[in-house]
């Protein structure tokens, strides 16, 4: 089992139609609490982010925001925080949740949630980092999402086992667990469009 230090979350501005969503968000807080384990995100102070930050706040926990400048001047930037890292760009807020976290967690979120968190998912298919990738899958919001990405490995745009690096849970300890006991995957991209190159040339 690895010990991981710090999890990144990414997680909506919006609470969700559904009181679970803002559940979810302050269950997960409390797990990261209960094992020792930090909190990195993006920094804002409503919706499902500002629930998961309070709670881990509240309980005494980590907690690194990672904001762009242009955020903060809209007055979203939780301003309690002791550690508030602001950067010029998205691009630069990535990078530095990536540097800071030894793995990622997506909540239910939005157009911003899915383009974070699909690509740390992609970096560690890439090799770029072995770090684990999971999602909280709350009232089944992901179901869909997982079916399409069966629906991709099935028309060979995706290996197997890198569908099976995206762990899945609804229940935020479990899902912790399953980080801890994550292993990626010892499959070279590269050699796997060869080798699907090498079968459409012979078709």
């Amino acid at each position: 089992m690895t010990k991981l230090k710090r999890i990144c979350v990414f997680c909506g501005s919006s609470p969700g139609s559904q009181p679970d969503y803002l559940q979810a968000a302050k269950n997960l807080g409390e797990a990261l609490v209960e094992r020792g384990m930090g909190l990195v995100y993006g920094g804002a102070n409503v919706g499902t982010m500002g629930q998961i930050a309070q709670t881990v706040l509240r309980r005494g926990g980590e907690v690194i925001g990672v904001m762009p400048e242009s955020l903060v001047n809209k007055e979203v930037a939780y301003k309690e925080l002791q550690d508030l890292r602001v950067v010029q760009t998205m691009h630069e807020r990535k990078a530095l949740m990536n540097e800071l976290s030894d793995g990622f967690v997506s909540l239910p979120g939005g157009l911003g949630t899915f383009e974070e968190f699909f690509e740390a998912l992609a970096w560690g298919q890439l090799g770029i980092h072995t770090k684990p990738s999971g999602v909280l899958n709350v009232r089944n919001f992901y179901g869909q999402l997982l079916e399409f990405l069966d629906h991709a490995v099935a028309e060979s745009f995706m290996q197997s086992e890198h569908r099976d690096m995206l762990l899945v849970h609804e229940d935020a300890s479990s899902l912790l667990d399953m980080l801890e006991n994550y292993q990626a995957p010892a499959i070279d991209k590269a050699d796997w469009i060869k080798a699907r190159h090498q079968e459409n040339r012979s078709l």
